[in-house]
């Protein structure tokens, strides 16, 4: 199976006001592991970026007039999704602006003719309903290291993003989410390794407790007129 968690940085907030795409970043999962496999590009908006997107990401203008237009990037970008799952926090965001960038271009396909999409943003809240489900909140929750991060670029989200869908979803062993024997015992006092827990210890009851047993049975068989016990 192979995943790709992308994110993007814009211009400003919204397509309908000519805002743009400034920075793709996409890691890849194969079979739910880091391949150490990523697409990353800075994009020449061709307008000015807005101060509050500025604050957010750090990128200037000026950072961008060397960069390719998105127009020069849009086949690597496609060709590196193609056929995965696309993981993104807030998708409708991030996929409108593609979206939008390949209607710029004249282009009728859009990004779900090349790849699936699962909304991170909708399975944390599907997870924690009623709770903080932002990217920084569920590094919390699921004490995911962002501390590199004091200001959003797309391939450092992107990667801070892939640990948190990983531990949401069930974890993996990159993560440090399983521990080797030693490692339990140091860190988790009376938790053992999965291949070193010892047989489960199975206790019979006496003679005493079955016989309770049969009499509570008999006791629910005569008020209820059924007991599922008997059925066994």
């Amino acid at each position: 199976m192979r995943q790709i968690i992308l994110d993007t940085e814009t211009t400003g907030l919204e397509t309908s006001e000519g805002h743009r795409i400034i920075e793709i970043g996409c890691v890849e999962l194969v079979d739910r592991r880091p391949s150490q496999n990523h697409f990353h590009q800075y994009i020449n908006p061709e307008r000015d970026i807005e101060d509050g997107a500025l604050e957010v990401h750090g990128i200037s203008r000026e950072f961008l007039l060397d960069k390719p237009v998105f127009a020069d990037v849009v086949e690597d970008l496609l060709k590196f999704v193609e056929g995965s799952e696309l993981i993104i926090h807030n998708a409708p965001f991030d996929v409108g602006f593609l979206d939008y960038e390949l209607s710029l271009l004249g282009r009728a396909d859009r990004v779900t003719d090349h790849a699936s999409v699962l909304d991170t943003l909708e399975l944390a809240r599907d997870l924690h309903p009623g709770r903080r489900n932002s990217l920084d909140a569920l590094c919390k929750r699921y004490e995911v290291d962002n501390s590199s991060r004091t200001l959003h670029g797309a391939l450092l989200d992107a990667e801070i993003l892939a640990d948190v869908y990983l531990a949401m979803t069930g974890g993996q062993s990159d993560l440090g989410l399983s521990f080797q024997a030693a490692e339990s015992d140091e860190h988790h006092p009376g938790e053992a390794g999965f291949g070193d827990r010892p047989a489960l210890l199975v206790m019979e009851a006496n003679p005493e407790e079955v016989a309770a047993h049969l009499k509570r049975i008999e006791a629910i068989q005569k008020k209820s007129g059924h007991c599922l016990w008997n059925d066994m």
